[in-house]
């Protein structure tokens, strides 16, 4: 049984389009409701649903084989497959180019609270 957050409690709900702050964002809490809105269309956040549980699956591969050199495959597949999803179907850069470390923390973000049952998908 999953528990949704209701709409108040849970960072731009309906993945809104914010405008990008040209000063940028001081905290990632600041940042999280910008990165969002770069995921209106459906099947780009699919494709980062996708692309993020690709990269769970793959490092458990890794580790459980010992064949940690490979570690870069989950950089070319996640990466990969978000940016499809930006250019093709969103029609954006990825918030990636200006913001990486936010970006990242957001596209786990996003993938937990998905998969939690937090985040309407």
């Amino acid at each position: 049984m999953t528990v949704q957050k209701t709409n108040k409690e849970i960072a731009n709900h309906n993945y809104s389009k914010r405008a990008y702050k040209i000063q940028g964002y001081k905290s990632f809490e600041d940042f999280y409701p910008y990165y969002l809105s770069e995921h209106c269309n459906p099947i780009n956040r699919r494709l980062h649903l996708f692309a993020t549980t690709n990269v769970v699956a793959i490092l458990g591969f890794l580790l459980l084989t010992r064949q940690l050199k490979y570690w870069w495959v989950t950089l070319l597949q996640g990466y990969g497959l978000a940016w499809i999803g930006h250019f093709i179907f969103e029609k954006n850069k990825p918030a990636t180019f200006k913001h990486p470390m936010y970006s990242f923390m957001g596209d786990w973000k996003m993938w937990f609270e998905v998969v939690s049952g937090r985040r309407k998908f």
